[in-house]
């Protein structure tokens, strides 16, 4: 982890890489990793993939990793209604 800088508030040297971060509505969060994820209990959760899925809808049988339960099930189509010829 770098040190902190006086002139930065956050902590990060400006010489260290920044990290590209992903949004999808509809999905997780996907990071470029290495990345290290503070848990709520104080534990590391660490990946040294190249991207890394973080869950943000708590679906997850692998928290904080996203295993894509936030996928909605496909449904099959519904019947064709009676139609009433008129």
């Amino acid at each position: 982890m770098p040190s902190p800088d006086d002139n930065d508030p956050c902590g990060v040297s400006a010489a260290a890489p920044a990290r590209r971060v992903s949004v999808d509505r509809e999905g997780p969060v996907l990071v470029e990793g290495p990345v290290e994820i503070v848990l709520d209990d104080g534990t590391v959760a660490r990946s040294d993939r190249f991207t890394v899925a973080v869950c943000t809808c708590r679906r997850s049988r692998t928290p904080p990793w996203c295993d894509t339960s936030h996928r909605r099930r496909e449904r099959p189509d519904p019947p064709p209604e009676d139609r009433i010829p008129r």
